[in-house]
């Protein structure tokens, strides 16, 4: 493997590596490592994968599902 060194990274850059880095319970390395790995290995997720993320996101949607009626009344408040 190799190693890097990292020089003149700007303070606030630092501070959030490391926020993240406590955060996800990683070394600074480590987190550093894996935004590294994500934006150039980008995994490609299987038509599973994106469903059960997206039924994870609807489950911490608290408000009401609007019906039609409910879209065609805001869209026309305030036309009439």
């Amino acid at each position: 493997m190799a190693t890097v060194t990292f020089k003149n990274i700007p303070d606030d850059l630092y501070e959030k590596l490391k926020q993240a880095a406590t955060a996800h319970h990683r070394s600074v390395n480590s987190e550093l490592i894996y935004c590294l790995e994500k934006t150039f290995k980008p995994s490609r997720a299987s038509a599973e994968e994106l469903a059960e993320k997206a039924k994870a996101l609807r489950s911490r949607v608290t408000a009401e599902r609007l019906d039609t009626d409910d879209i065609n009344a805001a869209i026309n408040q305030g036309r009439e």
